[in-house]
């Protein structure tokens, strides 16, 4: 067997802090407040009755939930602080611990930049499937979300048919937030089931993990909590991901909108838990700050930068694992703004040590999905991961023996000891550091050359094949789904 890198940022030199301990408590009481006086809404007759008897105070004609303090913070003490994410290949199984930090794609796209045509239009599975591939080879992506929309599939099965996709063109791990009724639910547990060789080795070797969106503010869907219930039955890990939004969706400040969104995914991941104590949860988060002239979703920003940085606190508080969103631009090309908000956004949620980041790959706020933003994102990402490292200093690294050997005047270019360290120096791939006459002469750039880098991707790598008889197997579950 082939080895297969991954590249994950871990013993970080740098650190950061955007909310004292103080700050946190204060959000978490207010969030405790929130959902006991407030309320939450759970438009899911099992969650109700979940709830229900547990003695929160229930009102099922609004569907909202009020819980008392001491039943959620109980809860969330049977939460697992670690896990592992497996992989189909074992090599690329992610360790959720603190101290790494996986980037993975982003979902779920409606629209692609078409790699051949350069045209934009509506996704379809082959998308699923090449988007995938380019993923399985590029070893800054360590974990698959379903990348885009397969709008040429059934809609009651679709998001088994994205997952077939994926598991058949990459070994790496496959978060889906595209799974969200009970029909595909229990589909997608049989699918992986068999994938992982069992129920049982599933419980050991989770090779899916399931992402659920909030409905905020203060709010769940009904379809989204039973395959998120389905899925913590089979010790699938499960996240709500809160995309709560100042101006619009929370209170026009950051902390009240952090303590919405806290309050969002702490009620559910307290349901989980009391269902199936001991069950594997991760915190999911993408806030943001609506546009104040138009009300619109910005995709990035400072207010995005600082959430990248601030949940992560929050999930630390809770000691559990964070799927933080990152990339994304807003940007509707691959461009100055894409750099920018990708930079800042994956920098805050990676010196804070997110566990997952996501987000790769996307443009126009995760709507439009580009081959070229993917490839630039990962030099970014790699970048990051350099600057993680901080500054080594010890006795080689000071290179005394080579500065008295060069002495004022001279050059390191011949030195053994600039030998043994260049490839310690980061090498971009689409960085331009030409001469500028160089430039002039072809005009080219970064988009260019990671468009070309994707292609090449997909016209030479050949990932490792499903068994024949695993896809046929997911074929039948597929089909019967689509028969109901």
């Amino acid at each position: 067997m082939s080895h297969k890198k991954i590249k994950t940022i871990s013993d970080p030199k740098l650190n950061f802090e955007v909310l004292t301990h103080d700050e946190v408590l204060k959000i978490h009481e207010t969030t405790l407040n929130i959902i006991e006086n407030v309320g939450v809404r759970f438009p899911s007759k099992r969650a109700l009755d979940i709830w229900e008897a547990v003695g929160a105070d229930v009102d099922r004609t609004r569907k909202t939930v009020k819980v008392k303090p001491y039943l959620i913070e109980d809860a969330l003490k049977q939460c697992p602080p670690k896990y592992v994410l497996a992989a189909r290949d074992p090599q690329q199984d992610l360790p959720l611990d603190g101290n790494h930090v996986c980037l993975g794609t982003d979902g779920c796209g409606v629209e692609v930049i078409d790699i051949n045509t350069g045209e934009k239009r509506t996704t379809e599975l082959q998308d699923v499937r090449d988007i995938s591939r380019v993923a399985d080879a590029t070893e800054e992506v360590a974990f698959h979300w379903v990348p885009v929309s397969a709008q040429d599939t059934a809609v009651e099965a679709r998001g088994l048919h994205e997952l077939k996709a994926v598991w058949e063109n990459s070994t790496k791990h496959v978060q889906t937030e595209s799974i969200y009724n009970v029909e595909e639910a229990k589909a997608a547990m049989e699918m992986v089931s068999i994938l992982a060789g069992g129920k049982e080795k599933l419980r050991e070797r989770p090779m899916l993990s399931l992402m659920q969106c909030t409905a905020p503010p203060l709010g769940h869907d009904g379809g989204s909590l039973d395959a998120a219930l389905i899925a913590a039955e089979y010790g699938v890990p499960t996240g709500f991901m809160t995309m709560s939004a100042c101006l619009t969706t929370g209170p026009a400040t950051m902390a009240g909108t952090l303590a919405v969104g806290n309050a969002e995914v702490i009620a559910a991941t307290a349901l989980l838990q009391l269902a199936y104590p001991g069950t594997p949860v991760f915190y999911a988060a993408a806030l943001t700050a609506s546009d104040p002239r138009s009300g619109a979703y910005t995709g990035g920003g400072p207010e995005d930068f600082l959430f990248g940085a601030a949940v992560n606190a929050l999930s630390d508080f809770y000691n559990i694992p964070l799927s933080m969103g990152s990339f994304a631009t807003g940007a509707k090309e691959p461009n100055w703004q894409a750099g920018l908000e990708g930079s800042l956004s994956t920098f805050m949620a990676s010196v804070v040590m997110s566990d997952m980041l996501l987000g790769c790959g996307f443009l126009h706020g995760s709507r439009i999905w580009s081959y070229a933003e993917m490839m630039l994102d990962c030099e970014i990402f790699s970048i990051i991961h350099k600057m993680m490292q901080g500054i080594v200093v010890n006795e080689e690294t000071l290179a005394m023996d080579a500065i008295a050997a060069v002495g004022p005047g001279g050059h390191f270019l011949a030195q053994k000891h600039t030998r043994a360290h260049t490839r310690d120096l980061f090498m971009p791939e689409f960085l331009d550091r030409r001469p500028y006459t160089q430039w002039e002469d072809k005009r080219d750039d970064a988009r260019n050359w990671a468009t070309a880098k994707a292609k090449k991707i997909l016209q030479e790598h050949q990932p490792d094949p499903l068994d024949e008889k695993v896809s046929k197997e997911f074929e039948r579950i597929i089909k019967s789904v689509e028969k109901k």
